[in-house]
């Protein structure tokens, strides 16, 4: 019933910039807190950055300074602007979004959702 579909994803070189969106779709009644993550080859998927309803953000320390998570609320919409990127944020990005749905008059459920994913590759 909600779909988050992502795009922006990419091949870039080392110091280059990117830029991901990522749309939520469907039965919306709210869009809660958004965030990103990324899951390298071999390892645990992490939180990159995330962004609640009021726009407080916060970023793994490992992007500190170089990315930015914004959001639209009226497109339902999460960014995340990458800069002076690096070969260690290779990696395959996940948009999360924690979205409320009313669906046949049901009460309000609240539940995170995923995205499919984007490839983000930074050569050296």
């Amino acid at each position: 019933q909600v779909q988050l579909v992502e795009t922006g994803g990419g091949l870039v070189q080392a110091g280059g910039s990117l830029r991901l969106s990522c749309e939520a779709s469907g039965k919306i009644f709210a869009v809660n807190d958004m965030s990103w993550y990324r899951q390298a080859p071999g390892k645990q998927r992490e939180l990159v950055a995330a962004i609640t309803i009021l726009t407080t953000t916060n970023y793994a320390d490992s992007v500190k300074g170089r990315f930015t998570i914004s959001r639209d609320n009226a497109k339902n919409t999460v960014y995340l602007q990458m800069n002076r990127l690096k070969p260690e944020d290779t990696a395959v990005y996940y948009c999360n979004a924690d979205v409320t749905t009313i669906v046949d008059g049901n009460p309000p459920f609240t539940t995170d959702y995923w995205g499919q994913g984007t490839q983000v590759t930074v050569s050296s």
